[in-house]
Formats: C-alpha cells, sequence, structure tokens
C-alpha cells in the first residue's frame, strides 16, 4: 500500500440545519492551489482525481483515527451519510452529522456555524508527481494523480499555518518527497548527458564531412 500522506487546506466549509437534519459541506482538495511546505511548493494538478480511490472515505476531525467517523461515504450509496463529488475545481463534500446523538458532531456542526472551524485536510495516496525547478532550493512538486483517499477531516489550523506541524506529523512523507526529488535531478543529469554525447557525436561527424 502506497504511504499516506495529510495536505491541510484554508477552505469553505458550511454548517446548515435542512429538513433531513444538520449538514456541513466543504471542498477539502483544491486544483491549481499553491501551497508552500516549506522546501518545496506543492500544486495538485487538475484532473488529479481522475480515477482516484472513493469507495470509502470517512469524515474525522484533526485526523484523529481513533475515533468514531462523523460520517462516511461508501461508494456514494444509499446507506451513506457523506457525499463526494469530483469537478472542475476539485473534491467537495456533503455531510449529514448526527448532532442528537452524538456530542462531537453536534460540537463541529457547531464550530463551523460559529466559524470557528475553517478548513479542511484530507489523507491520500500519490500515483503520479512532476518536479519543477530541481536545481532550486525551492522546487515545486505538482501532483499528477492521486491513488487513493481514505479520510477526510475538519482541521483547526488550516492552510498549513505552521509548517512545522505538517512536517513533524508526516515524516514519512516528506522523506518521500526528498527521495522523489533526488530522482528526478538524478535522471534530469542523465538526460542532460545524454544530450551532450548526442551534441559531441553530431559534432564529431560534421567534423568529418
Amino acid at each position: 500500500m502506497k504511504p499516506l500522506e495529510t495536505r491541510f487546506m484554508a477552505c469553505e466549509v458550511r454548517a446548515e440545519e435542512r429538513e433531513e437534519g444538520s449538514i456541513i459541506t466543504g471542498r477539502p482538495v483544491v486544483y491549481n492551489s499553491r501551497t508552500n511546505l516549506g522546501w518545496f511548493d506543492e500544486i495538485i494538478a487538475a484532473g488529479a482525481l481522475i480515477g482516484t480511490d472513493l469507495r470509502d472515505v470517512r469524515l474525522l476531525v484533526n485526523h484523529d483515527f481513533s475515533s468514531i467517523p462523523l460520517a462516511r461515504s461508501r461508494r456514494n450509496n444509499g446507506n451513506s451519510t457523506m457525499t463526494l463529488f469530483v469537478d472542475d475545481e476539485g473534491l467537495g463534500f456533503e455531510a449529514l452529522l448526527d448532532t442528537i446523538k452524538n456530542a462531537r458532531a453536534k460540537e463541529l456542526h457547531s464550530a463551523v456555524l460559529r466559524g470557528d472551524v475553517t478548513g479542511m485536510s484530507f489523507a491520500f495516496s500519490i500515483d503520479g508527481e512532476k518536479w519543477d525547478d530541481i536545481d532550486s532550493d525551492h522546487p515545486t512538486r505538482t501532483i499528477t494523480k492521486i491513488a487513493s483517499i481514505v479520510e477526510i477531516s475538519a482541521c483547526t489550523f488550516p492552510a498549513y499555518e505552521a509548517t512545522e506541524i505538517f512536517a513533524r506529523s508526516d515524516n514519512e512523507a516528506m522523506e518521500n518527497a526528498k527521495k522523489a526529488l533526488e530522482k528526478a535531478r538524478e535522471e534530469r543529469a542523465k538526460t542532460l548527458e545524454s544530450v551532450k554525447e548526442l551534441e559531441l557525436l553530431k559534432m564529431k561527424a560534421r567534423a568529418l564531412y
């Protein structure tokens, strides 16, 4: 299984009361939004969610995997308490919360309604990426394919307000990113060397004629 990474996004999260119950909606994944992760920038490319595994996704708070999910999407079927949708902007959701029997669901709905919780995060695995400005001190990684999303979270600290928090909670992911960058640099160096060798051969060939 590919390692999971988490990303925090500052996005609009809304709470409302409807006939069917207490609802929160939001957008945990936003395309083409540049985020500074400390030593590199990251962008999720438009279309990165095409074919992504969204078969079983849970709604949590601050990635607390030990807690009971506040809502869950199972293939977006009729038994699901959360609906996911992918569009031209990224990934959106609508969750029905049990604010009567579930105290934490009531807390979350109230916090979103009051504007105390304003961000989302998601746990995902990557299946495609590319690097730009790899020779600089601050390169850019573009995620071109998200393999799966296993959960989304309402989060207290959105928008990478503290990169150190991200770095501590995602050390493995950061190490994987560094390895991917080094691999991209090695491949680029090999390509440049091949180009130089080809140009040298052309120069020799021209000299013979």
